[in-house]
């Protein structure tokens, strides 16, 4: 089993040279943050993944999370792990300073978040909820319930959940039965929910529960939910805990992957009902959720990008020590490892190329939600709100399922070492393969995408992003030695553009067939906004080539992996933009009953 090293080289480069760390740091709140800042937090964290989470990550694998006498016990080593993850003061890193955060940038933290899911995917889960439930009581909390539980959950003290899916409610969550019934100043919860991460568990001393549930005479539909928080234990005026509150951990589920990770069913009110407290206002609940959904997808799509990251590396490794046959065109002499062989490059080059572009997008995503909470200009955080309104789909979705791809290639890496448990490769696919179902599934997404985010205003942000990408051909121009990504990069804008097109033109008329080429659309923005990052990173080697700055042989492969991309991922781009265009009345064609 390789050991989790973190790529600080590509991270630092994305930060500072890419998205624009200098430009983040000059926004309010920013003023401690600098390269030397980012440098240090980015190796402390590396150590940390490193030496701390990344040992767990395949016994935890191998042990799973069980339950026992309606308690959940955790994986040998993590509930260290977690202590030793709060003291060092990581789980407030983005955290509110007027809760006991340090208040960094996104730009930092999600780097750092790529770390933890790299090294220890189901660890992270933790955390990454928590981190959820702290944005939405910022925005939608009253002041006391902010006094009560934003400072031990930035702290780590108590982790946070979200519970939304029963069992007759997946991604439909109009159907939701949990209910809420008053009594004084709090409500008594009753109901069941299932897939409840983490739901469960004694690594920290409370849990705080965000729940969606209705109230007697709430509107039927997604018009009729409420958000309550129903902590594990209640909390006492002193902030002290009081007695366990009536929810408790039924069953665990039995899942393909990410086995340390408790995914509870939870059942709330068995006996006199679980107390929980309204937030903000009846019946808006669910729009209060969506605050930490959204933050959540974000999220999800930066797992996605640490799982490509870790399998490359586990596959690069093996490939770099496996011992099989003779180069090509040799018929004597040694045997070599396998990296010799063109096929075996082709596939670490594909996996290197996509997870680049992945960590890329997602980091300037990240740089892009800075400026929509930070700028001071109104109409700045305006603009930036809306692009990161329709960047988050897209990273959550593609990233997610490019993790996928990328997982399955380090299997095959492997050969059939790969399908075998031993090797470790195949961990790597099965923890992967949740991420494009967490937080909504890629159709979710997508749907999401071509309707609030293309559809609603006219293409106009999808319009402004193309428009941005040709700003950059227009510097691709001026390099003859970036001639072959120009063009890749030139012909997957036209297919985003004309399938951006069709879409606003189709949508109002039939959402339907708009619907039935929305993941391809989805998947056909990511490689193109991928490519558009990549091809900014080649201008920026090039320029320090030219000019003999830095590390040349990190430009150099740069420069490598930026061509490999246009000439192996982004040609996928126009088989995509004709699907969208052309394939909706095939997909539609065939009657249910026919199938």
């Amino acid at each position: 089993m390789s050991t989790y090293s973190a790529p600080l080289k590509d991270m630092q480069f994305a930060i500072k040279e890419l998205v624009g760390l200098d430009e983040v740091a000059a926004l309010p709140g920013c003023g401690e943050v600098s390269a030397g800042l980012v440098d240090a937090v980015l190796a402390e964290a590396a150590k940390f993944a490193q030496e701390v989470l990344d040992p767990l990550n395949r016994s935890g694998d191998r042990q799973g999370a069980r339950l026992a006498d309606g308690k959940v016990i955790v994986p040998d080593g993590f509930d260290k792990a977690y202590r030793q993850f709060i003291e060092a003061g990581w789980n407030g890193l983005s955290g509110q300073p007027e809760f006991g955060g340090q208040g960094l940038p996104h730009i930092v933290a999600m780097p750092v978040q790529e770390m933890w899911n790299s090294a220890n995917m189901a660890f992270c889960l933790c955390p990454m909820l928590t981190s959820g439930v702290l944005e939405a009581l910022h925005v939608h909390g009253t002041p006391q319930q902010q006094k009560t539980y934003l400072p031990r959950l930035t702290a780590g003290e108590w982790a946070g959940t979200m519970n939304l899916t029963e069992p007759q409610a997946g991604s439909d969550l109009s159907a939701v039965r949990t209910r809420a019934v008053p009594e004084g100043d709090h409500y008594r919860i009753h109901g069941t929910k299932i897939f409840i991460t983490w739901g469960e568990h004694d690594m920290a001393e409370n849990i705080i529960h965000l729940v969606l549930a209705r109230t007697p005479g709430a509107p039927e539909g997604v018009k009729g939910i409420s958000l309550f928080i129903v902590p594990k234990f209640l909390v006492n005026a002193d902030g002290s805990l009081g007695e366990r509150n009536d929810v408790r951990c039924v069953s665990l589920e039995h899942k393909l992957g990410i086995h340390a990770s408790p995914t509870c069913v939870l059942a709330y009110g068995d006996g006199k009902g679980a107390v929980g407290f309204l937030v903000g206002e009846e019946n808006r609940g669910l729009e209060y959720m969506f605050t930490m959904m959204n933050h959540a997808r974000l999220g999800v799509g930066m797992e996605g990008v640490a799982l490509a990251e870790r399998a490359y590396q586990h596959a690069l490794e093996y490939a770099k020590t496996r011992v099989q046959g003779r180069e090509i065109g040799q018929r004597s002499g040694d045997r070599v490892t396998i990296i010799h062989h063109p096929d075996v490059r082709r596939m670490l080059m594909s996996m290197k190329a996509q997870t680049e572009a992945m960590r890329a997008l997602a980091y300037f995503a990240a740089a892009v939600l800075d400026r929509a909470k930070r700028h001071p200009d109104e109409q700045e955080r305006r603009r930036h709100q809306a692009l990161i309104d329709l960047l988050t789909p897209i990273v959550k979705g593609w990233c997610t399922e490019q993790s996928v791809e990328v997982a399955t290639t380090g299997i095959q890496v492997h050969g059939g070492m790969g399908f075998v448990e031993e090797t470790g490769a195949a961990q790597f696919l099965r923890d992967a393969r949740i991420t494009t179902i967490y937080e909504g599934t890629t159709g979710i997404q997508a749907n999401d995408l071509i309707g609030r985010k293309v559809a609603f205003e006219q293409g106009a942000t999808a319009k402004a992003v193309i428009a941005a990408m040709r700003a950059v051909d227009g510097e691709l121009a001026k390099h003859a030695e970036l001639a072959a990504i120009r063009a890749s990069l030139t012909a997957g804008m036209r297919a985003v553009e004309e399938a951006t097109d069709w879409l606003v033109a189709t949508y109002p008329a039939d959402a339907k067939a708009a619907a039935a080429c929305a993941v391809p659309y989805l998947k056909l923005f990511g490689i193109v906004a991928g490519g558009w990052q990549m091809a900014r990173a080649a201008l920026i080697a090039q320029s320090r080539l030219e000019a003999k700055e830095g590390d040349a042989d990190f430009y150099r492969a740069k420069l490598v992996t930026a061509r490999f991309y246009a000439d192996h991922i982004l040609p996928q781009a126009a088989a995509l933009g004709h699907t969208v265009v052309n394939g909706a009345d095939s997909v539609l064609a065939l009657d249910p009953a026919g199938f």
